[in-house]
């Protein structure tokens, strides 16, 4: 029985549908079609119902497809274990922040892809929530404060930033000192969230306003420097804004609680060598001063 048409059909499974798995693996819809198609024929049985919406397991299929799913993993550890050491092949798809992505990941990224030249990665840069499992990522790389998910996350490094805010801003609306006074001033975010804060050891949730809204980081710090409100952002990015003077920091006695960049994969047994050399990489370059602050990763 092939290996490649095992994992295909373990992939339209677990993405429900050809299109989805076809991005996943890196084909075209017509190969994952005919894999499909010989291993149905090999087995004699339909896995798969095809629907407009896209596919859904037969009874047959779900059986299947916990077994297939094992083969597939046992495989793949095999082929590591042959592999000289230190050696990766395949194909690691991985979801990055837009925001600071490209200045502080992406060369680790390209770090990872020079050590390993049989190794394909795939990168997005995006600050939408990607789901990693439909849209079939290996891993990402996130920012901030996690939230509740069945994903197994690694903490790869520290994460600092503040509130800002342009002189311009400061002059015509004063600058907030207590997180009371902060929510009746404009606010630069990224959607509704709540923007948590220290007081000595407390942290406090502040729900502020605003009419101006964008889905990245580069943006709301853009935004900020043309004074249209106060924004909540990672030193990475205000650094030399705040250099220059064109923005200035904000409420600091009350900072933010320290984050941190993680690296989240679907939950599994054990993470494929691949997604932990990333790790251990992400890690060298992230933990040791200067952390994810002001300057690019070295």
């Amino acid at each position: 029985m092939d290996i490649e048409e095992l994992q295909t059909f373990v992939e339209v499974a677990d993405a429900g549908g050809v299109s989805s798995a076809a991005l996943r693996l890196g084909v075209s819809k017509s190969i994952v079609s005919r894999r499909l198609f010989r291993l149905e024929a090999e087995l004699g049985v339909q896995l798969l119902a095809r629907t407009t919406r896209g596919a859904a397991l037969t009874e047959a299929g779900a059986t299947f497809r916990d077994y297939a799913a094992r083969v597939c993993a046992e495989i793949d550890v095999a082929r590591e274990t042959i592999l000289p050491a230190g050696d990766l092949r395949g194909r690691l798809r991985v979801a990055v922040p837009l925001s600071f992505g490209q200045t502080h990941f992406a060369p680790i990224l390209a770090e990872m892809a020079r050590r390993h030249p049989q190794l394909q990665i795939h990168t997005c840069y995006s600050d939408r929530f990607v789901d990693l499992i439909t849209e079939g990522y290996d891993c990402a790389i996130r920012v901030g404060y996690l939230q509740d998910s069945n994903l197994i996350a690694r903490r790869v490094g520290p994460l600092y930033g503040k509130l800002v805010a342009s002189p311009d801003y400061i002059k015509a609306h004063g600058s907030p000192e207590t997180p009371e006074e902060l929510v009746a001033h404009e606010a630069l975010m990224q959607g509704t969230e709540a923007w948590q804060l220290m007081d000595g050891d407390k942290i406090i949730t502040v729900r502020p306003q605003g009419r101006f809204k964008a889905d990245n980081g580069p943006a709301l710090v853009a935004a900020a420097a043309a004074g249209l409100g106060i924004a909540y952002l990672p030193d990475c990015l205000t650094h030399d804004y705040i250099t220059s003077g064109a923005l200035v920091p904000v409420m600091t006695h009350y900072p933010p609680p320290p984050a941190a960049a993680y690296v989240i994969r679907p939950p599994g047994q054990h993470p494929a060598r691949k997604i932990r050399v990333l790790t251990e990489l992400l890690i060298e370059y992230c933990e040791p001063p200067p952390h994810i602050a002001a300057a690019p990763f070295r």
